[in-house]
C-alpha cells in the first residue's frame, strides 16, 4: 500500500468509504476535530467518535456513541481519521494494527505527519494520507 497524494486516489478512497473512526474527536463544535466529522456525517458517512473522556460520560454524536479506543469498535472501519499531534500518533498504532478487519486508510489531518507510523502502516497493507484536511478534500474532489 502507499501514501495517497494524487487527487484521483484520494477521491476514490473517499467515495469507496462509508465508516470513519475519528481518533481525537472533540466535543466543541468550533474545533476541527468536531466540525470535520460533523460535515462527514452530513455527507452520509457513519462517524464513530474515539475519545476516552467522552466515552466515559456516555456521550453520543451524530447517532454514534463515543468509544474510548479503536479496540471497542465492533463494526468494520474504512478510514481511521487522526486528530492528534504528530508525536501522539504512535500511541494509536497498536490499536490500528489490531483492528479486524484492518481499515483501508489512515488519514492524518492537516498539520499531522508521522513518517515512522506511515511506514509501519504501509508495511501492514494500509494506505495513508498525511497532512490533509478530509473536509477540504471531500468538498473539492467529490
Amino acid at each position: 500500500m502507499t501514501e495517497l497524494r494524487q487527487p484521483s486516489e484520494i477521491a476514490q478512497a473517499l467515495s469507496q468509504s462509508k465508516v470513519v473512526a475519528v481518533v481525537g474527536f472533540h466535543h466543541d463544535p468550533m474545533k476541527p476535530a468536531h466540525y470535520v466529522p460533523e460535515y462527514l456525517s452530513r455527507q452520509g458517512y457513519t462517524v464513530i467518535p474515539v475519545n476516552p473522556s467522552l466515552a466515559e460520560r456516555g456521550q453520543s454524536f451524530f447517532g454514534q456513541k463515543a468509544v474510548s479506543s479503536l479496540a471497542e469498535i465492533a463494526t468494520p472501519v474504512d478510514i481511521v481519521e487522526v486528530f492528534r499531534r504528530s508525536d501522539k500518533v504512535p500511541e494509536h498504532l497498536p490499536d490500528i494494527l489490531s483492528m479486524s478487519p484492518a481499515p483501508r486508510l489512515v488519514w492524518m489531518q492537516q498539520g499531522i505527519r508521522n513518517e515512522a507510523v506511515a511506514r509501519t502502516l504501509h508495511e501492514a497493507g494500509i494506505d495513508v494520507v498525511q497532512d490533509r484536511c478530509m473536509l477540504t478534500d471531500h468538498r473539492g474532489l467529490l
